[in-house]
């Protein structure tokens, strides 16, 4: 749970629009829990995430020779640290549509960094910052280790695109054994500013989206895409 709001570390504007594009079962998943899923560290596509680059992880073995279990903890910490990723994006993605969903079919979550913190501060059992994600040269690049939330804040610079901000949590004090990750408390109307339905979808399928979340009680604006315009001649 949040003491006050200094618990989170947000870029300065809290007006940065940012999307989660998402297929329908996990959206519908997140309207009927209430809760936002919270992917772990190690289980990201990204073998990198979490790890450190060449001179810093040349610079943590110097320290760990006197003290192994410094390195070990580093190692295992990993599976303790909980994300979720956000693309920061003024507009829509063409290609984050293509990249994360299938079958012409799929949401797109708009919220801004904000509604991300104000959507997790009731009940929260686990502390959570929010920071935006550094694109550096792992081969040369330092990434600072003074922080445990530091090394998840760095990915290489052929994920440039993703432009990525992400919501980041370390259950560690909780002694939690997790699979894939954990659902964490939100407040939806809070979080979501708009839904997008995928540009190439069905009409049916359209209907159906508006459908599922006017019946689940929410009130949240729901957009046609921007990719759907009809062309002008």
């Amino acid at each position: 749970m949040f003491e006050n709001s200094s618990n989170i570390n947000l870029t300065e504007d809290n007006e940065t629009i940012v999307w989660k594009y998402l297929d329908l079962s996990k959206f519908l998943d997140m309207l009927l829990s209430k809760k936002l899923f919270m992917s772990r560290s190690d289980k990201f596509e990204d073998q990198y995430e979490g790890t450190f680059s060449e001179p810093t992880y040349e610079e943590i073995k110097k320290i760990a020779i006197n003290n192994p279990e410094f390195l070990d903890y580093y190692k295992s910490h990993r599976e303790k640290v909980v994300i979720s990723s956000w693309h920061a994006n003024e507009y829509e993605s063409f290609a984050m549509w293509q990249i994360f969903t299938k079958n012409n079919e799929g949401i797109a979550i708009q919220s801004t960094t904000g509604r991300l913190k104000e959507a997790l501060q009731p009940e929260t059992k686990f502390k959570q910052y929010i920071g935006e994600v550094n694109y550096i040269d792992y081969k040369k690049e330092h990434i600072p280790f003074e922080d445990m939330f530091f090394p998840f804040l760095f990915k290489r610079k052929s994920f440039q695109y993703e432009h990525e901000i992400r919501i980041i949590s370390d259950v560690s004090e909780q002694n939690l054994k997790l699979r894939d990750g954990l659902k964490i408390d939100v407040d939806i109307e809070k979080l979501i500013k708009k839904i997008y339905i995928h540009p190439k979808s069905e009409n049916w399928y359209k209907n159906l989206v508006i459908e599922m979340v006017h019946r689940l009680g929410y009130t949240i604006e729901i957009e046609k895409s921007d990719l759907e315009s009809d062309i002008l001649i």
